[in-house]
């Protein structure tokens, strides 16, 4: 039984054992390792766990405090790679303190392991940088939070499957059973516990006597022993065990650790294991395969389309709610019936649809009105975004999709309240979303060029980089029978979970992986499967593993984001086509755009024509409402005569022009305005008509004079209602002016792109870093800057004390002399503080002093100081 004092993780106190054996330069206490480290590791430090400097802490010591909160440990643990994670459940489950060469013992075996041993120091200096571990090499500790956190313990097994050692398995049993044990072993009985412990401990830890005891154990005990070696090591038996159980209990291999529970102790479990903490040691991370190869070009083409498709895409769905979209739930997001309506005006599936309504409103495009009856609709940046070439369009959307942190994918699913989730709904952000899709992007950059992944094998590797939480913690064996064998756990391996294993589908992260690879291919970052160049260039100039191989940290700067935007844009622009200025006029009465149109072009003969079929080529048909429509919009056959001759490489046909013709003759000889609404029209027979007209009943049309008809409809019905019967009618003012109807194009007042939420604090930057280790080492020089005794003993055990008189005169030698001091002070709120200070001048009432707690020079009020005292002379 270990009887090693537990040292402090935060606070400078001794774990009890003397310099000699510790060494002197050894820590005895995480603020003490802290202390000795250089500023750049402490900056080192700050950055890797950032959460760490919200507040600054005041000093060494309260830094090591916060470093060891469960809170801080968990968020570091989870964000190590699975390797360093290893060495973290291999340390809990050492020795405390330990030693490097039983680390490598442990995670080596007994015939060891060359890649372990190039690995480990790596991720035992990961493990130093991040404070997680502390002490030499042959003194090293992990923090007590991480070690809580990993050991053994019935509630939550060691992820590697071990369970208590010996000593902590028999620490409530009594003295005469031990006894027992120890005697069944064949081992010779003691005089206490203590050291009849420490004889089975010794007894299964030597590898050639336990081997012998072994040798002698049942087949069934020895099979039992096989199913509990790799976790988890509970399980149950009855009271009257069977023999091949009850051999295993005389001799300790299994042990009682509550009423019906038992378990294996660790040390035989390590035999049984040949040494080896984890089944399978990960040192090294899983290499991306490459599952298909490609020209670069073909790879560059294909994206380049798809990205063109992408844009069209975009567009369209803001053109289809150009004069307002779909109302906004009372919940916030489009209903399931929106979507679905969506899907089939974008030709697409649902899940598609989403992703491509969560995009725009990633990059501002859309939002929502505000209005009593909420509506979404574009916002004036998708304006300035439509007059943008296509390549720096395109690079607005890919960037926004790489910081946004909506996830299009959790669209149809449920939350934690089995609540639908809906598309531009809540509960869409997920905070690991833009660093998965940086450090997928990450590694297809990794491949050769043109090349495309092996998907499975892009998860592992990010598996390994950053492991499901808990993935490795096991749970309790369920009951047995009657005199059977402690229950197996069958297929769960639970704390003995095989590293290997690849990703479960609900692993967040891996799913949106395989979102980041479908929606990379759908916006145009990737060709084929493999990365593109201008999808290479949206990432940083260097992109880094890291030590702990989390690889992209996902933090870029606005600026960074617009020069790789701007680069990829450069990338993508020769590989777009040019914009056309013409349609191929057919005599079927449709247009074909061999290509992109340029916007004007595009937009008139949106207006003129229906889009019929899109690809790489859009054809388009003339009908007799879409030429109305164009002259509802005012123009004139003459004018739709004009426009077609000018853009068309074809001569009209005559088909076309008699249907704009034919159109244009009908077109407004009908007048319709409000009465309710009335039909004027020079024509009597053609009003004759109307009335004669089955179709016209429900207008419920009268007769006013010849040539007008009144009816109960209003206008609009009047006018969609006389179209229906193959009419071509005109609305009229009040004037008797043809009044010209043109889409109302709805905007948003402006908005914003709604902001991705952090994972964690955010990083600092290098500025703030160097801050705040000067503030930190300035703190801590005040609080264990060696001090002269105090005259009068400080009321709060704290701050000095001296009267008004001695703490002037001490302040005025002080000046003299150039000597620092240590003062007490109470802020104008009442906040009192220990600093030290190098007085410069006393005068009126205040001291103008260097202050070595802040780093500056600062003015006391002399009232303020509580006290003042003499730094002692070191040495």
């Amino acid at each position: 039984m270990s009887t090693q004092s537990q040292p402090t993780d935060s606070a400078g106190v001794s774990d009890g054992d003397t310099a000699a054996a510790r060494g002197v330069d050894a820590p005895r206490s995480l603020a003490e390792a802290l202390r000795s480290r250089a500023d750049g590791a402490l900056a080192g430090l700050l950055r890797a766990r950032p959460d760490l400097l919200n507040p600054v802490p005041t000093d060494l010591t309260q830094l090591a405090a916060r470093a060891g909160t469960r809170a801080s440990v968990v968020r570091a643990l989870e964000r190590l790679d699975r390797f360093a994670q290893q060495v973290a459940e291999v340390l809990a489950v050492a020795s405390d303190p330990t030693s490097y060469d039983e680390v490598l013992r442990l995670l080596g075996g007994d015939d060891g392991d060359a890649d372990v041993e190039a690995a480990l120091p790596r991720a035992l200096a990961t493990l130093h940088e991040q404070a997680l571990v502390w002490g030499p090499d042959d003194r090293l500790r992990l923090v007590r939070t991480a070690r809580e956190l990993l050991a053994p313990a019935p509630q939550h097994p060691s992820p590697t499957g071990l369970g208590p050692t010996v000593a902590e398995a028999t620490a409530g049993m009594s003295p005469t059973r031990v006894q027992d044990i120890v005697a069944a072993a064949g081992l010779p009985t003691t005089h206490d516990p203590v050291s009849a412990v420490q004889a089975l401990t010794a007894l299964f830890t030597d590898r050639t006597r336990m081997s012998a005891l072994l040798d002698e154990a049942p087949a069934e005990s020895v099979e039992v022993l096989s199913r509990l070696v790799w976790g988890p090591p509970y399980g149950q038996v009855t009271a009257d065990p069977a023999r091949h159980l009850r051999w295993l209990l005389d001799r300790g291999l299994l042990l009682p650790t509550a009423p019906g529970t038992v378990v294996l102790p660790r040390e035989a479990a390590l035999h049984l294991r040949a040494g080896r903490a984890h089944r399978a040691p990960e040192p090294t991370p899983p290499p991306v395969e490459g599952a298909r190869e490609h020209r670069p070009q073909v790879v560059d083409a294909t994206a380049a389309g798809q990205a063109y498709t992408a844009l069209a895409t975009v567009e369209e769905l803001l053109k289809d709610w150009d004069e307002g979209g779909p109302t906004v739930l009372r919940a916030g997001g489009l209903s399931v019936r929106d979507l679905k309506r969506t899907a089939v005006a974008l030709d697409t599936s649902e899940p598609l649809a989403a992703f491509w309504v969560e995009l725009a409103y990633a990059a501002g495009l859309l939002a929502s009105d505000g209005e009593a009856d909420e509506r979404y609709a574009a916002t004036p940046a998708y304006d300035a975004w439509q007059e943008l070439p296509a390549a720096e369009r395109w690079a607005a959307l890919a960037t926004a999709w790489l910081a946004a942190t909506r996830t299009a994918g959790l669209v149809g699913g449920r939350d934690g309240k089995d609540r639908t989730l809906s598309a531009l709904g809540p509960h869409l952000d997920r905070s690991a979303a833009p660093e998965v899709r940086r450090r997928v992007l990450a590694l297809l950059a990794t491949l050769p060029e043109g090349t495309a992944p092996v998907p499975e094998s892009l998860l592992a590797r990010l598996g390994w980089e950053r492991p499901v939480a808990g993935r490795a913690q096991g749970a309790a064996a369920a009951p047995g029978g009657s005199g059977s064998a402690p229950s197996s756990p069958g297929s769960t391996r639970g704390g003995a979970a095989n590293p290997s294993d690849s990703p479960t589908p609900r692993d967040l992260r891996s799913r949106i992986a395989r979102w980041t690879l479908n929606e990379a291919e759908l916006l145009g970052v990737t060709g084929r499967g493999a990365l593109s160049s201008h999808g290479r260039a949206l990432l940083p100039d260097a992109p880094g593993t890291g030590a702990s191989g989390t690889g992209v940290d996902g933090a870029e700067s606005l600026a960074e984001r617009g020069v790789a935007a701007a680069r990829a844009a450069r990338l993508l622009a020769p590989l777009l086509p040019e914009p056309l200025d013409h349609v191929l006029l057919q005599a079927d009465l449709t247009a074909v755009a061999p290509g992109p149109l340029e916007r004007p072009l595009a937009d008139a003969l949106a207006v003129l024509a229906d889009v019929e079929s899109k690809g790489g080529a859009t054809v388009y048909r003339f009908t007799p409402g879409s030429v109305r429509r164009a002259l509802d919009a005012g123009q004139s056959a003459s004018d739709l005569h004009a426009f077609l001759a000018a853009h068309s490489r074809t001569p009209v046909p005559q088909p076309l022009a008699y249907l704009i013709d034919d159109v244009a003759r009908k077109h407004g000889h009908l007048r319709i305005g409000a009465a309710s609404a009335y039909v004027r029209c020079d024509d009597e027979a053609l009003l004759n008509e109307i009335m004669a007209d089955k179709r016209a009943q429900s207008l419920r049309l009268r007769r006013l004079a010849p040539t007008v008809l009144a009816a109960q409809a209003d206008p609009g019905a009047l006018l969609d209602g006389l179209r229906a019967m193959g009419f071509a009618p005109a609305a009229e003012s009040a004037e008797g002016d043809v009044l010209i109807t043109r889409a109302h194009a709805h905007r948003t007042p402006p908005r914003s792109a709604p902001e991705p939420v952090p994972d964690g604090p955010p990083l600092p930057g290098a500025t703030l870093v160097d801050a705040a280790v000067r503030a930190i080492r300035a703190g801590d020089l005040a609080s264990t800057a060696p001090r002269k005794e105090v005259p009068t003993s400080p009321s709060d055990g704290r701050l000095p004390r001296t009267t008004a008189a001695e703490t002037l005169a001490t302040m005025q030698a002080a000046v003299l002399t150039g000597e620092a001091l240590w003062i007490g002070y109470v802020n104008a709120e009442g906040a009192a503080s220990q600093r030290v200070i190098a007085p410069v001048r006393v005068e009126g009432g205040f001291v103008t002093a260097y202050d070595h707690t802040a780093d500056e020079v600062r003015t006391y009020p002399l009232h303020r100081v509580t006290g003042v005292a003499e730094l002692a002379d070191e040495g």
